[in-house]
């Protein structure tokens, strides 16, 4: 089926764009067509791929409400961010704490396009563009410091985003970056694509991937481990996301083989 409305100007709509995918997942109806059949080939691979999704945004919205609520954090800064969708940590945290002041990045100019209009309205938030692979552009971004004084505690959100950072692009010494810019008693959220329990299907997921704006690694939880070296994991530690503080769980039920979603998530506290 054909796309009944334009692409913007300058946007190219026939590679797969992992955003736009990642947006399918979720229902969302910003994505083409050469999304929609990368992500029914992810979906062959991995049919529990759309559960993952909705298992990766229940742990953001209970892991910001966490840190606006009982943490007392009133900064956050989300880095690969994605097109916005429901339940965005500026709405969340609001809720929780309505001084709170909340960046938003990513690479892609139609994702932070969007979501600047997306906030047109929205007070103490902002969207940038700035790419996680450049960490000091993005601390350094002027309408950033504006919002964010690193003097203080500020919550740094990796959310799916570090499964798209190659090896050789040194993902830990970006996260050392951004963790060398906090004060003490910041936090560190991440989720992560997680491969160990299902090998093959992750091998499956990242060959699909190879087509898309960004490659996809997916590491086990000993290699996602040391991304929080220098933090201290809040109980329960790096676990699944649907066991990530369950007790508040909001979008979707209990799982039977929390597993099943390959997901890792944690949240780790500066000292």
């Amino acid at each position: 089926m054909a796309d009944q409305r334009p692409a913007p100007s300058g946007v190219d709509v026939t590679t797969p764009n992992v955003a736009r995918m990642y947006d399918y997942y979720l229902g969302g109806k910003d994505n083409y067509e050469a999304d929609r059949v990368a992500a029914a080939q992810v979906i062959a691979a991995f049919p529990d791929v759309r559960l993952a999704a909705r298992e990766n945004r229940a742990f953001l919205a209970r892991a910001v409400r966490f840190l606006a609520a009982d943490a007392g954090i009133r900064q956050f800064v989300d880095i690969g961010t994605g097109l916005p969708t429901q339940n965005n940590v500026h709405e969340i945290a609001f809720g929780a704490a309505p001084d709170a002041r909340v960046v938003y990045s990513d690479y892609d100019p139609v994702v932070v396009a969007h979501g600047q209009m997306i906030l047109s309205s929205a007070r103490s938030a902002a969207f940038i563009e700035g790419d996680i692979r450049r960490p000091d552009d993005i601390l350094g971004n002027a309408e950033l410091r504006s919002l964010i004084n690193f003097g203080e505690p500020v919550a740094v959100l990796l959310v799916a985003v570090l499964n798209f950072v190659a090896d050789q692009e040194d993902p830990a010494g970006i996260v050392g970056r951004f963790r060398a810019a906090m004060a003490p008693g910041s936090y560190l959220m991440i989720s992560h694509g997680a491969s160990e329990e299902r090998p093959t299907t992750a091998q499956n997921v990242v060959n699909v991937y190879q087509g898309a704006t960004a490659r996809a690694v997916l590491r086990t939880r000993a290699e996602i481990l040391p991304f929080f070296a220098g933090f201290e994991l809040v109980e329960p530690g790096l676990v699944y996301a649907a066991q990530w503080h369950p007790y508040v769980r909001d979008l979707t039920g209990e799982l039977a083989d929390p597993g099943t979603a390959m997901t890792l998530a944690g949240v780790g506290r500066l000292d």
